[in-house]
């Protein structure tokens, strides 16, 4: 298989003749905050790692492996680690002062300070000590790479990889492309992240790379807003966009070292418009409100507030794409990933319009006219797909569900562009076929996020037209002229199994598991999930009753057994090739879920609980047995669908229904012994 370019990770491990594999023996210089940080995502990840941490001071040592352990109780009491992998994450664990550990390592990653006379020093000396074919990185958060290894005999293999704090909790991780680097390090280094778990995102080898751009100008400007306002004032207005103010992060990263260091090397290279606050040098702590507690803040002053972070966001936005430093997907998602803002920049852009935003510009020009603005007009900056990658494979398109924050929930944006890029290709003779997929190792398709739909409660039209909405990616894909597969690469729950059983054929990981929580909420699945797994595979009828009624999770292995699944696989680098000899084997095969009635067996009886033991609507199961019957009867796939999308409609209307939303946005578990 040949694989040029792969915008999903794990893609870039489907090649057989060139298979990655994963390092045995990782060693950190640097035993300071992040590199303990990161080793414990290391070892975490993988079982049999050998991780060796380096630092020329031994208290640091001591302290590193305390941290470490530290977290591997944490895990252990609140029941994330099993004895298992607590014994795992400690075994191997070497510490030291002698460079000459690293003579087996397969990868050498420095997390020392922010200095680069002194990283250039260690870099030589990991030089020294190492294999020919051992990687060298850094994960430095402004020194461009060939400052820090154009030096080396061997600069091909080096390259940063920037984490972020926490660095084995937040998924972001910044490759660095640079002229000198060799592609497959940069190829493997993305496939390695991918495959632990990290969200990794390539830019260009800019200083302060893409996404310190935006948090660090980001902070400078709350700072040098402190004649106007204070702290606490400044972070209120902010938590209108981020759920933690500038201020409030700085003190639980003890960042106001960070900005200094970030805001003086871009300072130098871009121009005095960057030059950090002097307010840095002398406050330790600022007196700020956590978030969820903002402080009354006077409206003229947060105007002022609003329009200055929204310009330095803004403007760093779309210098980052004109000098084409990051994606502007990547760069969306990573701001909301590594610094939680709720939205990211560009969905920012889009939401204001052209003319707010250009006003916006316009204020900040005159405030700072040094400050990038917009090369080109705001529209344009808005043409890519913002919760899908799209991948040329073998003459197929692969289709990622890229919402990692939300195990890659489905939500109606990313539904318009999943049937945008199946519209767009369906008659071009050059595409055979479709597969969608999840992005990463865990999930496919964690549902579909409830959306507007708790301001529909009570109201049963609405209802049943969102549910028919919700539903138009779907009912295409019943007719779509060509094999579309799904690949499970994980869970697939709710909404996400009903768009998994839309596709021709399915093909999973044999670890990943199917469940229909919906009754646990205090609803139906109303967009095809009563109808089509009975039409389809007529003999899993008793599964998918459990399924509905009771919560009952299905294995990928069951589901195989039951011919519901095509092929399962044990590795995720085979999980698309599965899928693509599917689309070979599936090439003129018209996609027909019969319009014929079906004979269902007789329902069990329920005892009115899930398959954890919760006490569910009696309702809402009335309704599911209901529907799933009048379905099986329908005399068309369309009339049985509207019989679907109506059960929904009648779901939304029971107290059972508002208790189960209730709970779930206010993160508790529903009472429907008080809703019947």
């Amino acid at each position: 298989m040949t694989q040029n370019t792969a915008h999903n990770p794990i893609l870039l491990n489907v090649d057989p003749t060139i298979p990655h594999i994963m390092p045995k023996s990782i060693a950190i210089i640097g035993a300071g905050t992040i590199g303990p940080d990161i080793g414990y995502y290391l070892k975490s990840a993988m079982s049999d790692l050998t991780l060796i941490l380096i630092d020329i001071n031994p208290d640091a040592l001591t302290r590193a492996r305390d941290r470490i352990d530290a977290y591997v109780e944490k895990g252990l009491k609140r029941g994330k680690l099993s004895e298992a992998q607590a014994q795992s994450v400690r075994k191997n664990l070497i510490t030291s002062t002698d460079y000459a550990m690293l003579k087996d390592c397969d990868w050498v990653l420095e997390a020392a300070t922010e200095n680069l006379e002194l990283k250039r020093k260690i870099f030589s000396k990991i030089e020294e000590n190492i294999r020919p074919d051992a990687l060298i990185t850094s994960n430095t958060s402004s020194l461009p790479a060939e400052r820090l290894f154009s030096h080396l005999k061997h600069p091909e293999r080096a390259t940063v990889t920037h984490f972020f704090a926490p660095a084995f909790q937040n998924p972001v991780v910044e490759v660095i492309d640079w002229p000198q680097v060799d592609p497959k390090v940069t190829d493997y280094l993305r496939w390695f992240f991918g495959i632990t778990g990290k969200v990794p995102m390539v830019t260009s080898d800019a200083v302060c790379f893409m996404l310190d751009r935006i948090f660090d100008n980001w902070c400078n400007e709350a700072a040098l807003m402190l004649d106007i306002a204070s702290p606490a004032e400044i972070d209120s207005v902010a938590m209108e966009l981020v759920h933690a103010g500038p201020f409030f992060v700085l003190n639980l990263a003890n960042g106001n070292p960070i900005i200094v260091e970030t805001n003086t090397v871009q300072a130098a290279d871009e121009g005095d418009h960057y030059t950090p606050a002097t307010i840095f040098d002398s406050v330790d702590k600022w007196e700020t409100n956590p978030p969820g507690s903002p402080c009354p803040v006077d409206p003229e002053t947060a105007k002022i507030i609003r329009d200055r972070l929204l310009g330095i966001l803004f403007s760093q936005s779309v210098d980052i794409l004109d000098r084409a430093i990051g994606s502007p997907a990547d760069l969306d998602l990573g701001c909301c990933l590594a610094f939680a803002f709720k939205k990211g920049p560009l969905e920012l852009m889009k939401e204001y319009g052209d003319q707010e935003v250009d006003r916006i510009f316009k204020a900040f020009a005159a405030y700072k006219p040094a400050m990038p603005q917009p090369k080109k007009p705001i529209s344009d900056y808005m043409n890519f797909y913002r919760y899908i990658l799209v991948d040329d494979v073998e003459g197929a398109k692969v289709i990622t569900l890229r919402r990692p924050e939300a195990m890659n929930a489905l939500h109606d944006q990313m539904t318009d562009e999943i049937l945008a890029v199946i519209q767009e290709y369906e008659n071009d003779p050059a595409v055979t076929g479709f597969v969608i997929t999840g992005y990463g190792t865990s999930a496919f398709c964690a549902g579909a996020d409830i959306g507007k739909f708790p301001s529909m409660l009570g109201d049963k039209a609405a209802s049943i037209d969102y549910a028919r909405g919700c539903s138009r990616l779907l009912v295409h894909l019943d007719h779509c002229k060509k094999p579309v597969v799904a690949a499970l690469n994980g869970l697939a729950l709710g909404g996400g199994l009903e768009l998994a059983t839309r596709c021709q054929s399915l093909v999973a990981i044999n670890r990943a598991w199917m469940q229909l929580p919906e009754v646990t909420l205090g609803i139906v699945p109303g967009i095809g999930a009563m109808v089509i797994p009975y039409r389809r595979w007529p003999n899993g009828a008793t599964t998918f009753n459990a399924m509905l009624m009771r919560a009952e999770k299905l294995s990928a292995k069951k589901a195989h057994d039951m011919g519901m699944i095509a092929t399962l696989v044990s590795k995720h680098e085979d999980l698309i090739p599965a899928a693509l000899e599917q689309i070979k084997i599936l090439q003129g095969t018209p996609h027909k879920i019969t319009d014929n009635p079906i004979n269902l067996e007789a329902f069990e009886t329920n005892d009115g609980t899930s398959v954890t033991g919760q006490i569910l609507s009696r309702k809402i199961i009335s309704i599911i047995e209901t529907a799933v019957r009048d379905a099986a009867k329908a005399p068309s796939l369309t009339e049985a669908l509207e019989i679907g999308y109506t059960a929904f409609g009648d779901s939304a209307c029971t107290k059972a229904a508002k208790e189960g939303i209730s709970a779930f946005q206010e993160r508790r578990k529903a009472d429907f012994s008080i809703t019947g």
